[in-house]
């Protein structure tokens, strides 16, 4: 009984973190900034559980009947945390206050479990063990928890299904808690008949969990959502209209088959075809193969090593019909190696020179895509780049997100390249810009007079132009981003922010 009683502890521990790590992931793929979100969650749920250990002082009569309580409570309210916070985001303003409202909740129910269960358990042990044993499992308990979410449950279960399992967890330990206790309890009937409805309703939830997540999806993307996927890193959703393939990471929009070409011809050509003998090419991120395929356009290329982090992209693009077709089957060609490895760690470890270099990441909006976008990664970038090479850097807009653009210039600057600012306009973006550098010296850039055949928007006429900006979206004072401290990030936030005012 003594093992079944701290196995308790350990399973409310682990539901307690499960519905703490689901908040603050949703929060930080809804709205970006991870540590921000995070470090917030965390916070108000630390808090809340202080409130809730303080309450439980109150607790005077029939203890085994409350614990049972607030483990049901705690199993609706968590189990369909995530549910509530997809539909608060995709149908109403409300998704902070509906956030920090159920993280208070969760947080003051599950502050209240663990006095009450050593409360409980003081008539059977001696107070110090109960103490002992019961933070110990409650310790395991959460290391428990921080390992399967990000290795099982994400990636298998979603989110939305996570979340639900582990309300199936508490209201299981709340009918273990009846049986176990059964003689401390009076009248059951009524923890009994609430257990089963309980339970009944996070079963139904479970079985409908895909349906929650469309439903919610189906408000948050304009076209049908045809591929929904969480991945151990992310959330890949392809949506489509017509001839209109779209595909958004975490919510945001990462391109539209109908002017994917416009991004992915300036961000490869102006530098790849400036280097007749470029025979090795590195592409950092660019999981799509978008890049991939326009650099196969140069029969010179020999081999093409494609680093990104997902292993779920990559597969993805190199199976889905209709997304090989818009790739051109790039992943499948001979002369491409795919790693899937954090860009960071592969850089760290090569050997490995090119003679260009494509750094196509996702716009700086968290501070883990940011550490890819500061001083220390980008002289190490430079390591990886021949001496007579280049490299090309994806920098967000210089129009909409003005000091982020030329804070990403300034920190390609801060790490000792010669930088080559450019822009062109996307439809599904606006204004977009890049920056071509020299890494390690040689020549200047001069943008080359030809390009390969069959491009449908870029011509040698059409990319001097590029490298000209108007008066709107001239250099701004903006700092380089380090790692100690990210200023890219806020920047992009605050950028974004002013725009959408």
């Amino acid at each position: 009984m003594a093992v079944a009683l701290f196995v308790t502890v350990l399973l409310i521990a682990a539901c307690g973190l499960v519905y703490e790590l689901v908040a603050g992931a949703l929060a930080s793929y809804l709205l970006g900034d991870s540590v921000t979100q995070f470090s917030t969650v965390i916070g108000t749920y630390l808090f809340a559980m202080g409130i809730g250990s303080w309450l439980s002082r109150y607790v005077g009569r029939g203890i085994v009947a409350r614990f049972v309580t607030i483990e049901l409570l705690v199993a609706v309210v968590g189990g369909f945390s995530s549910t509530l916070l997809f539909l608060a985001f995709a149908y109403t303003d409300a998704f902070r206050l509906t956030l920090y409202l159920l993280v208070g909740v969760i947080g003051t129910l599950v502050g209240l479990e663990v006095p009450l269960l050593m409360r409980i358990l003081r008539h059977q042990f001696d107070f110090k063990d109960v103490v002992a044993n019961v933070l110990t499992f409650d310790y395991l308990g959460a290391l428990g928890a921080s390992l399967l979410f990000p290795l099982v449950l994400v990636p298998r279960l979603g989110l939305v299904r996570a979340a639900l399992l582990f309300g199936l967890v508490n209201a299981l330990v709340a009918v273990w808690s009846i049986w176990l206790f059964r003689d401390r309890l009076g009248a059951r009937r009524g923890l009994v008949a609430a257990s089963a409805v309980v339970l009944l309703l996070l079963t139904a939830g479970m079985w409908r969990a895909e349906r929650i997540t469309q439903l919610a999806e189906e408000s948050l993307y304009a076209d049908d959502v045809v591929l929904a996927r969480n991945t151990r890193y992310q959330r890949i959703v392809l949506t489509a209209w017509k001839d209109d393939l779209r595909l958004f990471l975490n919510g945001h929009l990462q391109f539209s088959s109908r002017d994917e070409y416009r991004y992915h011809e300036a961000l490869v050509h102006p530098g790849l075809s400036a280097l007749p003998n470029a025979r090795r090419v590195l592409v950092l991120g660019g999981g799509d193969g978008l890049a991939v395929r326009e650099i196969l356009r140069y029969p010179g290329v020999r081999e093409v090593v494609l680093v990104d982090l997902d292993p779920a992209m990559t597969q993805l693009f190199t199976t889905h019909p209709r997304l090989t077709a818009l790739n051109a089957n790039a992943l499948k060609d001979p002369r491409v190696r795919v790693v899937n490895d954090d860009a960071f760690v592969w850089l760290a470890a090569s050997p490995d020179v090119f003679d260009f270099v494509v750094v196509d990441f996702p716009d700086p909006s968290n501070y883990a895509v940011g550490k890819l976008y500061t001083v220390a990664f980008y002289r190490l970038l430079a390591r990886h780049v021949s001496r007579d090479g280049l490299a090309v850097v994806q920098s967000t807009s210089p129009l909409f997100a003005r000091r982020s653009y030329w804070s990403i210039v300034a920190t390609l600057r801060a790490a000792g390249m010669a930088t080559y600012p450019y822009h062109l306009y996307v439809p599904s973006f606006g204004e977009w810009g890049f920056a071509l550098v020299r890494p390690n010296g040689g020549e200047g850039y001069v943008p080359p007079a030809t390009l390969p055949a069959g491009l449908r928007y870029l011509t040698p006429r059409e990319l001097p132009q590029l490298f000209a900006f108007a008066t709107d979206m001239l250099p701004v004072p903006a700092r380089p981003n380090r790692l100690n401290d990210q200023a890219l990030v806020r920047y992009y936030e605050e950028d974004w922010a002013a725009m959408n005012r």
